[in-house]
């Protein structure tokens, strides 16, 4: 189990937009394809998370889901967004986190949760992502 994520760039949580919460940000210019950071966390059997209460729970494949629900898993900051700078890669189990776009500091860092997750714990609620604030 990682509890320490590996964080390939400078990063900063501080307060995103409204009703989103906390929110990772970038600290210094992020290039298109760049490493930025990995999610970590506890590693546990699929199964004994179908009735986990936990928000961040990340699944890695048939078999296990990684709790990234520790405060040290800084990537747990990022938020949703319908149109992310950010996408997931899996990776030998591990969850890394890449920029599909130039990100420039002071730029929230996103990346796009899926529709399994988005239905159920973001829809019910209103998506606070910067495109669909725009909207309202």
């Amino acid at each position: 189990m990682k509890v320490e994520p590996n964080v390939g760039k400078k990063v900063l949580v501080k307060r995103a937009a409204k009703g989103a919460g906390l929110g990772l940000f970038a600290d210094e210019l992020i290039e298109k394809g760049d490493y930025i950071i990995d999610y970590v966390g506890e590693i546990l059997p699929n199964a004994q998370c179908e009735n986990h209460p936990g928000k961040y729970l990340f699944e890695v494949g048939d078999h296990f889901t990684i709790d990234g629900s520790s405060r040290k898993n800084i990537a747990r900051y990022i938020n949703h967004a319908c149109k992310p700078n950010a996408e997931v890669e899996i990776e030998d189990g591990e969850i890394n986190i890449y920029a599909i776009q130039k990100i420039v500091p002071g730029d929230e860092i996103t990346y796009d949760y899926g529709k399994e997750y988005f239905n159920e714990f973001i829809k019910p609620l209103g998506c606070c992502c910067k495109t669909c604030l725009h909207k309202k």
